[in-house]
């Protein structure tokens, strides 16, 4: 079904997180060959980075399994419409905020004005990041490293710590992490640090809301053409982005999308949590 879209020309964007609708081909990121069975029926969800990628694939697959959507993300107002749009096309509700989830008062005024749109959260994705190509270290500039913390890693302890005042037992937390965090990248040293980081920040958590019944688990990418891709690496790169895994291939945000639907779902993931699901083309990693 994917393998037609892996043809990528060149490109490059100089912004970060990058924009979908300057993306070509366009990911595919819509979930339109997904039927839902209202898995989610009645749920409430929050989904940051939520506007473009596999955000947008989750938001409309939530959708489609009758969730209600609260999305948050930086500055892509063209993208965040489109999936806002996108979402109330499957009859459900949805509100788009923009800012910086790494600034604690605005993640605590976005939860506040989530669970009153909302009438309250069940679900929390985290799923806002960045990333930096970085090809030696000693000049990493210093800004750069704390903004990619800021963003992949405290972005997320501040979502969690200001919904789970409103979260019950049943609700469910997913955070994205990255096949890097298993095996790290050269090139993206301190991105890779942030996704370990928030692979032990899951199952840290987990332990501890375990006796709450609220289950946070994890789901960690590959390769997946989404606006980082342009926005972080060298046309060059990203021509031949994905083309290393088993499946030869990139992925794309519908194929990473079911994996947040089943960690969402009480009905089918009741029984995990401070586990990792892995979409990403092949590669062995352990946990």
């Amino acid at each position: 079904m994917y393998e037609e879209m892996q043809k990528v020309p060149p490109q490059k964007q100089d912004r970060q997180p990058g924009l979908e609708s300057g993306m070509t081909p366009k990911p595919a990121a819509e979930m339109r060959h997904w039927k839902g069975s209202g898995k989610l029926a009645g749920r409430k969800a929050i989904v940051t980075g939520g506007d473009s990628g596999i955000g947008r694939a989750v938001a409309i697959g939530f959708a489609k399994e009758g969730a209600d959507l609260f999305i948050l993300y930086k500055d892509e107002h063209e993208d965040a419409a489109e999936t806002k749009r996108l979402v109330e096309a499957e009859g459900r509700r949805c509100e788009t905020v923009a800012g910086d989830v790494g600034d604690p008062a605005f993640a605590r005024a976005a939860v506040e004005k989530a669970a009153a749109f909302l009438g309250g959260i069940d679900i929390l994705v985290n799923n806002a990041g960045e990333q930096h190509e970085n090809k030696d270290f000693a000049t990493i500039e210093e800004a750069q490293v704390e903004r990619t913390f800021r963003t992949n890693i405290l972005g997320y302890m501040w979502m969690a710590k200001y919904a789970l005042p409103h979260l019950r037992e049943g609700s469910a937390i997913v955070n994205t992490t990255s096949v890097t965090a298993y095996r790290g990248s050269p090139h993206l040293v301190d991105y890779s640090a942030t996704k370990g980081a928030i692979l032990a920040f899951t199952r840290s958590l987990a332990a501890q809301l375990a006796e709450r019944k609220i289950r946070v688990n994890g789901v960690a990418p590959g390769p997946i053409w989404t606006p980082l891709i342009p926005a972080s690496f060298s046309p060059e790169e990203v021509e031949k982005h994905g083309g290393s895994t088993p499946l030869e291939r990139r992925g794309q945000p519908d194929e990473c999308a079911p994996a947040y639907i089943f960690l969402a779902s009480d009905a089918d993931s009741s029984y995990i949590t401070g586990q990792v699901i892995h979409p990403n083309g092949g590669e062995p990693v352990n946990g």
